[in-house]
């Protein structure tokens, strides 16, 4: 059976300038390491996952039978690669324009969305410089996933010195740690006076 390799590498350069050109012209406020953070966001292998299954193309693709009964169709990497494949497809037989407009078409929005949560990217960092700073310990991320792999949903709690600060949920662990470490934030700055 041929492999799709070749055209999933060239689907991933091709999807890399594609988002890079959409968030440099769309984002004309972000500095660069917030555009990196944007660009990951939807270029994750877990975005692009999500991206494949509303296309259904998990159906669609080629397994051995192992890799088939071990749920390989709904496997995060291997849909990845396979949408990248079809990128790569889309470049070879359209060109950048309708590579360009595809790659738009399915993964722009997305992008608006993730730009406008970038704000939440930075919590755990000021978490932990002000934990460290008022207490000289670390924060702690306890996390807990439920639902089918398809449809995850990860809690995380925030615990300093042994005490829950904050409590966050989302569609990935990083997503749920950044809640958690915003609320925990706010319930230190909210606090009538520092332990420490």
């Amino acid at each position: 059976m041929p492999s799709n390799e070749r055209l999933e590498f060239l689907g991933d350069a091709v999807l890399g300038l594609v988002v890079a050109d959409l968030a440099f012209g769309r984002h004309l406020d972000l500095p660069e390491g917030k555009l990196t953070d944007l660009r990951k966001s939807v270029v994750s292998a877990v975005a692009l996952a999500d991206v494949a299954r509303e296309l259904g193309l998990g159906e669609h693709v080629r397994l051995g039978r192992g890799e088939d009964a071990a749920g390989g169709r709904d496997k995060a990497s291997i849909l990845s690669d396979a949408l990248e494949a079809v990128f790569g497809a889309v470049y070879v037989d359209g060109g950048h324009d309708e590579a360009f407009r595809v790659i738009e078409g399915l993964v722009g929005q997305r992008m608006s969305r993730a730009a406008q949560q970038l704000d939440r990217f930075d919590h755990k960092s000021a978490l932990q410089e002000t934990v460290v700073r008022m207490f000289d310990v670390a924060p702690v991320y306890v996390v807990s996933e439920t639902g089918p792999a398809h449809d995850k949903r990860f809690t995380a709690t925030v615990l300093v010195r042994g005490e829950a600060l904050g409590r966050g949920e989302g569609t990935s662990k990083k997503f749920a740690e950044q809640a958690a470490a915003s609320e925990a934030l706010h319930a230190l700055r909210s606090a009538p006076g520092d332990e420490g």
